[in-house]
Order: structure tokens, then sequence, then C-alpha cells
């Protein structure tokens, strides 16, 4: 078991925010990621859609024979979590959700968080109640932010449209107390020089892969999962990989195209 790879999943190249993330905190496991570029976005879909296609990539994984699954996506966290882990059995499975909101609840001074995502996302208020959980005086504001995912998806991170759109999303928190902004999308980090830029020094940004990765290095000591060995990376998508090739070069820094393969996972 030790020397499996872990499996990732996110419905496009967001989840290799959190990828990078393992590479720098646990450079001796293996990856193996599947994102799903023929069908990204998943923020604007139903549940039960957003459910279906996140129990094909799962199950594409465990095929693999993976050790961990790893929901590198916001949106199948706050819809899905449950249905995955349900899937992979005696697998243990990490959601971005519950370890972005504890490293939120720590950050915060004024006890009013904002957090940002897809329309699902923010809609399943999944944020709200886990941090109220946490510390039930927490206050919450959140606003969807679509555009954000294919401004990330077409690497439109320096472009003037990705700059317009922040200002116009991000406009609802101007004037309140938000002191820490949760990036509730793991294609968020992609844009954070832009919305650290509209939000100001005074805000925090949180998002999913620092604290996320923590709990999987945690995870895989505490069940004596840890791999020591040198670490050999796949990636896998399901459409368009040359585009994919070339923004996961840029956030992974390394060449990913000898290990990049377009998968079918069944239909729509």
């Amino acid at each position: 078991m030790t020397e499996r790879p872990i499996g990732v999943f996110d419905s496009g190249v967001g989840g290799l925010t959190v990828v990078r993330e393992v590479l720098r905190q646990l450079p001796n496991e293996s990856v193996l990621y599947v994102g799903d570029t023929a069908r990204v976005p998943y923020g604007p879909r139903g549940s039960d859609t957003i459910t279906r296609f996140a129990l094909q990539l799962a199950q594409f994984l465990l095929q693999q024979e993976v050790k961990a699954l790893v929901i590198a996506c916001n949106t199948v966290s706050a819809t899905a979590a449950q249905a995955v882990r349900e899937l992979a059995g005696d697998i243990p499975v990490l959601d971005v959700v519950h370890p972005t909101v504890r490293a939120a609840v720590e950050a915060t001074r004024s006890g009013v968080l904002g957090v940002i995502g897809t329309v699902s996302t923010v809609r399943s208020g999944i944020y709200e109640r886990l941090a109220r959980e946490m510390r039930p005086e927490i206050r919450m504001l959140g606003e969807p932010c679509p555009l954000f995912v294919p401004i990330a998806e077409e690497n439109l991170l320096d472009h003037p449209v990705a700059r317009l759109m922040a200002e116009e999303y991000l406009r609802p928190f101007v004037g309140t107390p938000v002191d820490t902004l949760i990036l509730g999308c793991t294609h968020y980090p992609l844009l954070k020089g832009v919305v650290g830029q509209v939000m100001g020094p005074g805000v925090t940004l949180v998002d999913s892969a620092q604290p996320t990765v923590a709990e999987l290095s945690r995870l895989l000591e505490e069940r004596g999962l840890a791999r020591r060995g040198p670490a050999e990376h796949r990636f896998f998508v399901t459409d368009a990989s040359y585009k994919f090739m070339q923004i996961a070069n840029a956030i992974l820094e390394r060449d990913v195209s000898s290990s990049l393969q377009q998968v079918e996972l069944g239909g729509d």
C-alpha cells in the first residue's frame, strides 16, 4: 500500500494547485491526477450531475489502485464527498473544504469571513455551516464567481478580463469587516495575484492546497502509508490534452508531456 500513488481529481486544471503542494510537502509521494477537461466547469451543473461525474472520476482512480483519494474540487467536495467516500470504501478520502475552513477560522481576527466559489459551492452553504460549528460567532459573506474557472482554464491570468471580473465579483466585500477570504475553488489560486490586488493587503487569502495537503500528510503518517522512495507522477485528462499540458507545465514548473494521457470516463 505504501508504494501506491495518491489519487487526485478535479473538473479541470484547478486541482493541479493541490498537486503542486503535494510535490512541495510530500516529494516522495507519487500522484495520479485526472482532470475532467471535457466537462469543465462543474459549478453551474445540478447536484445529481456533479455527483455522477465525481463518481466516474473516483472510480477511474480506484481502478488504478491508489492508496488515498483527494477531491481537489470544491464543488465536488461541497456536493458529492459522501458519495465518493461510500464508493471508496476503505480507501481514505479527503475533501478540500474541511481543512480550508479550519485554516480560515484560525486566521480571522474580525470573525467575519468571505468565501468565493462556483455557484454550486456558494449556494451549498457548507463553508458557513462548518465555520459556525468551529466558532458559532463566525459570520460569513459569500459570492459566486462563475467566470473565474474559464479564465483560469484559458490561462488568461494576466489578461485585463481577469482584473475586470475580479473587481466586479469582489465589490460586495468592499467596506465590510471581512479580513479573511476563502478561495473556494482550486482554480482560484491561479488568480491569487489579481484577487489580492483587489482585496488589498489587509485581507488574508486562504486557498485549499496547503491545509489539505498538510492533512493528507498527517493521514498518511498515522496510517503507515507514507512513501519513502522516488516519486512517479501520471496525469490524465478527458479532452484537450495539449492545452492542459501547457497550463500544467506552468503550474507545476515541469514538463508533464511524457506522463500525460487522454482517457474516456463514460457518457455525459
